[in-house]
């Protein structure tokens, strides 16, 4: 009989602050400009030169750490974490160690139920479901990124220093994440929160936003936490919950086959879905840290604390309430709709020149979404402007389209950029309600169909809805429906009951 394990995963994530400037010099922090172009003789480490803390940086900070219930310390200071790797030109890099910005605090989450099938080595893993959850932080801490090392076909590497100093905060959770599902759903829960905050844009795919997962394993009923190893290199949920499962089978048999696990450092190979060694786990005394002369202690004074707390927003929970109680939405719509802070400002944009605020949902959730995945953009780059869709919501209502038209004409919006009366006008799709001219076409098929309305008759309720199709046909699907159902009953009768 095999053991039942539980997984004990630890996130460590790091998220790109959006600064104008690098962390301790001027030099532009923008994201993709031409290689080491945004350099200067602090970033690059030149001897003599001396940091100057960004101040926006420290803001920035101490906004994440109050939006995720941490203790903002009024006494903080940097060191300097040594280690040499071509893309670190100064051979250490400026981080904080015992006295980070923030210490504790916790961010919710709702645990779903996780099948332990979803385990590549079977159900050996125990898991809690259902149940609200406050995944514990240890600290949310400042400190400069790396350069970038470019990996070239011909076997050489270059370097660009583009992002050396570029400021960051490192997010660190204890070890209380118990599966890989859990775990996407806590860093599902950090972006919202950076990005509402306006710190950080949390695209994974552009590194802005990285995580990096130390897993371990234990039989259950124990305490003592299991040897960990540390994975990198993930770039999407869907790889960060291929690389949790993936480490966690493989520990899994390890422990089974009578070997031991190594603490190792993994890197992820999301075409090959395996985690491949990379190195020996470094500890703290590897990284010989000491306090960085060229940088004095500081602090966030109570004062400066309160005006940080004035640049809060509404945060997605409190959006997620109000969305339900504003506009009567269900839980569900106000979810998805809340998840991204442009998402919702893009549905309110909608809902304030609609009171459909249901349909302006619907088109949000359905449509709009679709247009983004596609193409790859955020709602700030949608192409058509969230006023148009109102109008487009609004003619449906006012039966000039049905919704029908309403949806060609919505791809016509994204594709030429032209407004809705327009590429209606333009094309004659105005929806047909006149009661005599309907009539006469319904009047004109009930005699082209005598055997299709003695069915009906005959009982046989089926064959109303060829006749609205044909209703449809006849007048290229821009007749009314209610009024094609209304004048149709009062035309064709009732079916004979019983028959």
């Amino acid at each position: 009989m095999h053991a039942v394990y539980e997984a004990v995963i630890g996130l460590e994530i790091h998220a790109q602050l959006r600064t104008t400037t690098k962390l301790f010099c001027g030099c532009s922090a923008k994201y993709g400009d031409s290689p080491n172009t945004n350099v200067c003789p602090v970033c690059l480490g030149h001897p003599g030169t001396l940091p100057v803390l960004n101040k926006r940086a420290v803001e920035f900070a101490a906004l994440m750490g109050i939006a995720c219930n941490c203790q903002i310390l009024d006494d903080s200071c940097f060191v300097r974490k040594n280690y040499f790797y071509p893309d670190l030109p100064k051979g250490y890099q400026i981080s904080q160690l015992e006295k980070p910005i923030c210490l504790g605090g916790f961010i919710p989450v709702t645990v779903p139920s996780v099948r332990c099938s979803d385990l590549q080595s079977g159900d050996r893993i125990s898991n809690k479901d259902g149940v609200t959850k406050n995944i514990a932080l240890n600290r949310i801490h400042l400190e400069e990124d790396a350069g970038k090392s470019i990996h070239r076909p011909d076997g050489t590497t270059a370097i660009d220093l583009n992002r050396s100093g570029v400021p960051l905060i490192e997010i660190v959770t204890e070890p209380v994440i118990s599966s890989a599902a859990e775990a996407v759903l806590f860093l599902s829960s950090l972006r919202s929160i950076v990005q509402y905050l306006g710190i950080c844009d949390g695209n994974m795919e552009e590194g802005s936003l990285r995580c990096d997962a130390n897993v371990s394993v234990r039989t259950r009923g124990t305490s003592e936490l299991g040897v960990k190893t540390e994975i990198k290199n993930m770039n999407s949920f869907k790889n960060i919950e291929k690389a949790i499962n993936f480490e966690l089978s493989r520990q899994i048999e390890i422990i089974e086959d009578g070997g031991s696990i190594k603490q190792e450092t993994l890197l992820w190979d999301a075409d090959l879905e395996t985690a491949l060694p990379m190195r020996s786990k470094e500890d703290a005394n590897d990284y010989r840290y000491f306090p960085d002369p060229d940088l004095v202690p500081f602090s966030v004074s109570p004062e400066w604390l309160s005006e940080i707390k004035k640049m809060i927003p509404e945060m997605p929970d409190t959006r997620l309430e109000r969305f339900v109680s504003q506009y009567g939405l269900p839980s569900y719509d106000a979810e998805i709709l809340t998840q991204s802070r442009d998402l919702a400002d893009f549905y309110e944009n909608i809902a304030a020149h609609t009171p459909d605020y249901k349909s302006a949902s619907n088109w949000v959730m359905s449509d709009v979404l679709r247009i983004l995945n596609e193409r790859k953009i955020s709602p700030s780059g949608f192409p058509i402007a969230p006023a148009e869709i109102a109008k487009l919501i609004n003619l449906v209502n006012d039966r000039v389209v049905s919704i029908k038209i309403a949806k060609s004409v919505f791809e016509e919006m994204v594709e030429s950029g032209k407004s809705a009366e327009i590429i209606i006008k333009e094309k004659g799709l105005e929806q047909i309600s006149d009661v005599s001219r309907l009539s006469a076409v319904i009047d004109e098929l009930l005699l082209q169909y005598p055997g299709q309305v003695a069915e009906f008759r005959s009982g046989k309720e089926k064959v109303f809805g060829f006749f609205v199709g044909q209703v449809m046909k006849e007048t290229a699907g821009k007749a009314n429906p209610q009024i094609v159902n209304e004048i149709l009953s009062g035309k064709i009768g009732k079916p004979t009951v019983g028959n």
